[in-house]
């Protein structure tokens, strides 16, 4: 860590540092008791409850920031819970995802208050990366503000098995870079033994979500005051007709638990994998053998591709009703959340993108090497191209019980049930019908 400390301190990381860092007053401290009495008890420091639900893998680095928080913190004291979010017993701060933030953000009086609010009344400057057009739209206000932390971006690129490669006569340095060059490598996986090509996780996400935006194509589209899904367009059409079949012909296997694909890749059973680029320290904690990772392939035929993808994960939000003092304390952590040094630390023990400058510069040192290998190809991934009205997150593609529904479909594909404009059109009709669009 030593080097990475010097980097930090030297060059433009360091001005960002001096940016990011925030002094704090210290609390007065009380009265002192008249001499006839006792002295009164020292008041403890507030107590801060965050609750989550991520990995082990990623607890543990949560553990270790908030370790570093309550070492330095007089004041306040956070507490880490692995634990769902629940009304009766609101916490301070939840980091959510999935359906647990839909429900979390659903009808009803807001449970959250804005973070960009939390930060600005208490004072405590929000060092972050302007929120970017192609992340999850549910993070910011109509404004642009940050409604919550996004803790555990992510976006998904392809991850190879090196020592495969190499058995089947392939280059794992020159990885395919479109889906035509990659069916043909598969093509050579297979014929050289391998039982799994090529594995998808959370195939709606990529094969729908991504591959859109990759190719600039719509989901959406606008209709009176809000928008309907349209992702049953050529693209679409086109890429899953294509992934239906690589199934057919043993090339691409699909798995139904959300976290078997990756599963199958880490133990060396699948040579291939789209995957969230957060997976490489799992990947590098699990697998026997080499890994590479690579951006998505494109389909050379639609011109401008390849343009962007899109970021999404677990984000933390903070709990509306609570008091001013215990909103300073979350200010305080968000902030010592963004200092370059956790930035780095966050970015390397979980995967997930950086937050601001400090871990974006931080990212792109030679210092690291190849522990932050998947944030380079990540960054460059999602900023191919600058975002357009069509490759940016729209307002529900991205949505734990749209992906559901997308996942489902596709499976009706992957067994043959339906081709794949039926089974995209079925999606768009189910889609629609459960988000109708306002008159």
């Amino acid at each position: 860590m030593k080097p990475l400390a010097r980097v930090l301190r030297n060059g433009v990381v360091a001005g960002v540092a001096a940016m990011v860092c925030v002094g704090f007053p210290v609390a007065a401290h009380a009265a002192k008791a008249k001499p006839a009495k006792a002295a009164a008890e020292p008041a403890g420091p507030t107590e801060i409850r965050l609750v989550h639900q991520l990995s082990p893998e990623r607890e543990e680095a949560l553990q270790k920031l908030v370790a570093r928080f309550n070492e330095g913190s007089k004041d306040y004291r956070l507490v880490v819970q692995a634990a769902t979010w629940s009304d009766t017993d609101a916490p301070h701060m939840a980091i959510l995802e999935g359906s647990d933030e839909d429900q979390f953000l659903g009808a009803g009086k807001p449970r959250y208050k804005a973070l960009s609010s939390v930060m600005r009344e208490a004072g405590v400057p929000l060092q972050t990366l302007k929120p970017p057009a192609m992340m999850d739209r549910a993070l910011t206000d109509a404004k642009g503000q940050l409604l919550a932390l996004p803790v555990g971006l992510s976006t998904p690129v392809m991850y190879i098995n090196r020592k495969e490669f190499q058995r089947a006569g392939l280059n794992p340095d020159a990885p395919p870079k479109t889906w035509f060059d990659l069916q043909q490598a598969l093509g050579q996986l297979f014929d050289a033994g391998s039982k799994c090509p090529y594995t998808v996780s959370q195939p709606g996400r990529v094969m729908i979500g991504n591959t859109s935006a990759w190719h600039n194509e719509p989901v959406a589209a606008r209709q009176g005051k809000g928008e309907r899904p349209a992702f049953n367009g050529m693209l679409q059409v086109k890429h899953v007709a294509m992934m239906a079949s690589w199934h057919r012909a043993r090339y691409l296997h699909t798995f139904d638990a959300q976290s078997e694909a990756e599963q199958r890749f880490a133990s060396g059973e699948c040579a291939v994998i789209a995957a969230p680029s957060s997976s490489w320290t799992d990947f590098r904690r699990k697998a026997g053998f080499d890994i590479g990772i690579a951006p998505l392939p494109y389909h050379e035929d639609f011109p401008g591709a390849p343009q962007n993808t899109l970021a999404d994960g677990a984000a933390m939000w903070v709990a509306a009703g609570k008091k001013p003092a215990e909103y300073k304390g979350v200010a305080r952590f968000v902030a010592f959340w963004l200092q370059p040094e956790n930035q780095v630390a966050w970015q390397r023990e979980s995967g997930y993108l950086p937050l601001n400058r400090a871990g974006l510069f931080a990212a792109q040192s030679d210092v690291l090497g190849a522990d932050l290998e998947n944030v380079k190809v990540a960054v460059a991934q999602l900023g191919n191209k600058p975002a357009t009205a069509d490759s940016s997150a729209s307002s529900f593609i991205g949505r734990a019980r749209v992906l559901g529904i997308l996942d489902e479909e596709l499976s009706a594909v992957w067994a043959d049930r339906k081709p794949a404009k039926e089974a995209l059109d079925n999606a768009v009709t189910r889609v629609q019908a459960m988000f109708p669009v306002p008159r």
